[in-house]
């Protein structure tokens, strides 16, 4: 499934949540430099999902706040898929 999310980075807390429109948002303590962000985005939306972080894809948005990520089909309650 394709999942929507916002990033923000450079916060005092980690945490994950869903917006009125459907999207996650994901505000990390990691900031936007050399990749970690997005590494930090890969745990939090696999952890959040209850997936292994190795099955969470960035596929488009790499260097922006906005990304399509694809995951698995979570064990949990279901979000909305895009595309």
């Amino acid at each position: 499934m394709r999942l929507r999310v916002r990033v923000k980075p450079g916060a005092h807390a980690e945490r994950v949540s869903r917006e009125s429109d459907g999207a996650l948002l994901v505000v990390l303590r990691e900031r936007a430099q050399e990749g970690r962000a997005n590494a930090a985005l890969i745990r939090a939306v696999a952890a959040y999902l209850h997936v292994p972080k190795s099955s969470v894809r960035i596929r488009s948005g790499l260097a922006g706040r906005i990304k399509t990520l694809e995951v698995p089909d979570p064990p949990g309650p279901t979000l909305p898929i895009i595309g």
